[in-house]
Parts: structure tokens; sequence; C-alpha cells
């Protein structure tokens, strides 16, 4: 299912909204500041298609909430819903709600995903993971309940995403992270390669997507990213090819849009349709 690994990809790695978005305010001497809460919905549809791909049209959309605040940590609340038409006229809707929570620190990550095809529950992942000394010690109740110890060197979703934006204020251009986000199975490490363009200054043209949402970005600087997904198991002997890669603008605010989810015989577009921001919840005194 390939299609529903790249839309947790977009959840909770760097696209729609940042997906567990961090803010650097101030350019290349800036640091970490609160973490922008708010939602967002993209708009999807079929950029390109292969003929081996045998797919004739996709509508679909994406909506993120990104909540809580930098003291008690941060929720994502995500659904990724997708009407799939094949050469033969056979249609199929996906839809893959995920939740997911981590700790102000990056130490625990928890995580809940259901995918249901045609309105009938498919799949469902549930579990946690911690870091811990010899490497991220995972709980995971489904699809079945079993504990495993993880990559040491593997990020969760926000702190990869703070990696991203670091890299990206200091100015360098590659980001090389293994990741573990919960899919799939909820056992996967998946090892990533982030290229990033030159920083661009203000919001940019809206182009296709809702004029009204890209303004309320504000005049931040961002940058084009792509991020390309390699598996972990997969052999490293000779060149690899990555298994997805999403691309999208990345603002300094923890906002993304432009979304670009490429399957390798398939690629959909996402643009931004609606932005709201939320108040974070604050620290206590």
């Amino acid at each position: 299912m390939k299609i529903l690994r790249l839309g947790v990809a977009a959840a909770r790695t760097g696209a729609a909204s940042v997906f567990l978005a961090a803010v650097l305010h101030g350019g290349a001497q800036a640091g970490p500041t609160e973490l922008l809460t708010h939602r967002a919905v993209y708009d999807l549809t079929l950029a390109e298609t292969s003929q081996a791909a045998g797919i004739s049209g996709v509508r679909g959309r994406m909506v993120y909430e990104f909540t809580g605040g930098p003291c008690e940590g941060y929720s994502v609340a995500f659904r990724f819903v997708i009407q799939v038409s094949d050469e033969n006229g056979q249609v199929r809707v996906t839809d893959l709600q995920t939740s997911s929570f981590e700790d102000p620190a990056s130490k625990a990550f928890q995580f809940l995903s259901k995918t249901y095809i045609n309105r009938k529950l498919s799949e469902e992942t549930r579990g946690r993971a911690e870091h811990a000394a010899d490497g991220i010690e995972l709980d995971l109740k489904k699809p079945a309940p079993r504990t495993a110890t993880l990559s040491d060197k593997a990020l969760f979703p926000t702190e990869h995403l703070r990696r991203l934006l670091e890299t990206a204020v200091r100015g360098d251009t590659i980001l090389v992270a293994d990741l573990f986000d919960g899919s799939e199975t909820g056992d996967k490490v998946y090892e990533t390669t982030s290229v990033i363009g030159a920083r661009r200054d203000g919001p940019g043209s809206p182009g296709e997507e809702n004029a009204g949402a890209v303004a309320k970005i504000g005049d931040h600087p961002h940058w084009p990213v792509t991020i390309a997904y390699f598996d972990s198991q997969t052999p490293s002997a000779g060149e690899r090819m990555p298994v997805y890669q999403l691309g999208f603008l990345l603002y300094d605010n923890g906002v993304s849009r432009r979304l670009k989810l490429d399957y390798g015989d398939f690629e959909l577009r996402g643009n931004l349709s609606e932005l709201t921001l939320i108040d974070p919840v604050t620290c206590k005194q």
C-alpha cells in the first residue's frame, strides 16, 4: 500500500505544514522556538502517471491538525482520504486516520493508525516507542502484541523535523537520518535523505493554491525540500532507489505547501486549500 505509506510520511515528517512542524525565526543565527499549532487542509490530485500504474484518476483530501505546547508535548490528528479509479472503471476509497503524541524532549512517541478500504477496517497499528540506552524500545499492541528493540540512531518525527529545519537555517543542503514514525506494521525504520534547496524570502506566489491560505503563512523565508525514503532492510550493495519521495516548500514558521508525493509509477500533488492557526497550550508558571 504505497499510497498509505507516503500519506503517513506526509503527516509525520515534513509536508502538511511541516507535519509536526518546528518554528525557527531570524535567519541563520536563529535557534528553535515554540512549535506552531495549526490545522492545514490539502486537496490531492493526480499529477503524473505511467501506464504501469493502471490509474485513470485520483482525487482526495489530506487534513493535518497539530496541537499542544512546548511544555506538555505535541499531538497530531491526521486524515488522508483518497479515491482512486483504475482503467477498468473500478473505484477504491482509502481512508487513513492516524493520531500520535511526542513528548517535549522527543524521548517517547505514541501512535495509532487505522486504515479503511471502502469503509471497512483493513489495518490497525498501535504502540509506544521510547529512546533507551540500547536503542528504541518498542511496545506494540496492534497488529499483534510484541516488544522489540529498534535502531538507536532512529529519530522520532518531531526530532527529525527539528534537525531538518536547523539544517536549512544553517545553510546546509543535506540531512541523512534514520526515521521511526510507527507506520506500516509499526516496527519499521526508514533511512531518509533530505535535500534542501536555496532559501527563498517571502511567502512566494500561491500558484494553484488558495491565495488566502497562503497569505496566512506570513512573510517568512522558506526552502524547497525533497525527502527520499529507503527501506533499511534492503541490501545496500550498489545504488539504491528510494521507496518513496516527498517534496514540499518548508517555511521557517512550520507551514509547508505545494506538496509532491512521488510513488514511482505515479505522482500526486497536494495544494494548500485551508490554514487555521490554533492557540498553543501555554506552559504553567
